[in-house]
């Protein structure tokens, strides 16, 4: 017997454990974008790309530190935990840049 438009062979070509909202960002894409936030933080703007960076990554790991995580997220976290400290350290006057600090 064959199937015809809108008559499948099955009733319920999904289980209920497969189903999942698709309209957020994936937490791949998240942990690339922030890990390029990251990236560019360390040249422009770090006191505004590094916490964005950070967001981006907790997000990606999916807001737990237990499981597994991807490794973009968890870059993009410290790279950006990083630039946001340079970024503090610059602003509050300790370094200037091209004085030693990088």
């Amino acid at each position: 017997m064959m199937a015809s438009f809108g008559q499948g062979t099955r009733r319920h070509p999904r289980s209920r454990g497969r189903t999942w909202s698709r309209t957020g960002t994936d937490r791949a894409t998240l942990g690339l974008i922030g890990v390029i936030c990251a990236v560019a933080g360390f040249f422009v703007l770090g006191i505004v790309l590094g916490p964005a960076a950070m967001v981006c990554g907790w997000l990606a790991m999916g807001r737990a530190w237990s499981g597994a995580r991807p490794t973009a997220a968890v870059i993009a976290l410290v790279l950006g935990a990083i630039d946001t400290l340079l970024a503090i350290i610059w602003l509050s006057g300790a370094a200037t840049p091209g004085m030693g600090m990088l």
